[in-house]
């Protein structure tokens, strides 16, 4: 794996920071900040560092809803994936690479993208690793296309390629409010479209007892008027309570991959996008130990 320093300080909290030093069950945070397909707005290639910038000042480490504290818990900030930029193809494989390497030493990858597009790379590795993986999408938009805008490995189509190797009845799509006629068609005939409603999660959660849990998170599942600086911006989203309630639904499980990707923190000078992908990724952060 060949990494790059991030042009922030790690994120707030992070203790061990040499790939050599990843132990078992320690979460290990790795910046893949690519935004080679956007279709709107692009900007998400700097999504990691913008996170990791306002960690510092913009969020402490202690979560009052969970009683938990970074402070308590040992995870790793490794830097970012240095990454060819171009075609799509290359960077999934690397982050593909990448997040292999990180499985081998026992450590849980948390993946900050970057547009959606590379999440397949990490999901794909830590399915080959836990076989009978669940992954749970919390997002705006369906991600099932084939392809768009000419290659089938878009950020449109993330989903679509996690399903060439994930069994359809393991994927939840929780949030999703856009997508094509065909789309919403099939998660309905596949009952994975979940509303993102914590009974509505909690039940589609018990059918799956017991088994380890990917967890990919696009920001634009919150609304607009909470986080603007994401390429493809989604009225009708959620709010940070809300967002509460469906991390509770999870408390418990054994989370053993994360990701979260379309921060782009340069579309919202206020920061505040920013500053709830931090607070989100300490929530998350909290929820593997």
């Amino acid at each position: 794996m060949k990494l790059i320093p991030s042009n922030s300080a790690p994120f707030i909290g992070a203790s061990v920071f040499d790939f050599d030093q990843l132990r078992e069950g320690m979460p290990a945070i790795l910046g893949c900040g690519y935004d080679g397909t956007t279709s709107f707005r692009p900007g998400t290639r700097r999504g990691p560092d913008g996170l990791r910038r306002v960690s510092e000042d913009g969020i402490e480490t202690y979560s009052p809803t969970q009683d938990r504290d970074l402070e308590d818990l040992v995870f790793a900030d490794l830097g970012n994936l240095d990454i060819p930029y171009g075609a799509p193809e290359a960077v999934i494989d690397a982050l593909y690479e990448a997040t292999q390497e990180i499985l081998e030493t026992g450590a849980k990858p948390v993946i900050l993208g970057g547009e959606h597009s590379i999440s397949p790379g990490a999901i794909r590795a830590v399915f080959e690793k836990h076989p009978d993986l669940m992954v749970v999408q919390f997002d705006a938009h369906a991600d099932l296309r084939e392809e768009w805008n000419g290659t089938p490995h878009s950020h449109a189509c993330a989903m679509r390629r996690t399903l060439d190797f994930l069994p359809a009845e393991r994927l939840l799509q929780v949030g999703i409010r856009s997508g094509t006629r065909e789309e919403f068609t099939e998660m309905r005939k596949h009952q994975r479209l979940v509303t993102p409603n914590p009974e509505a999660l909690r039940q589609k959660l018990a059918e799956h007892e017991g088994v380890p849990i990917y967890i990919t998170f696009d920001i634009d599942i919150f609304d607009p008027q909470l986080v603007s600086g994401t390429g493809t911006p989604e009225p009708g989203g959620i709010d940070w309570a809300c967002f509460e309630n469906l991390r509770e639904c999870l408390d418990g499980r054994e989370i053993v991959g994360l990701d979260i990707v379309e921060l782009a923190p340069d579309l919202d000078s206020s920061e505040v996008s920013s500053v709830v992908a931090a607070k989100l990724l300490r929530e998350w952060l909290l929820m593997m130990r």
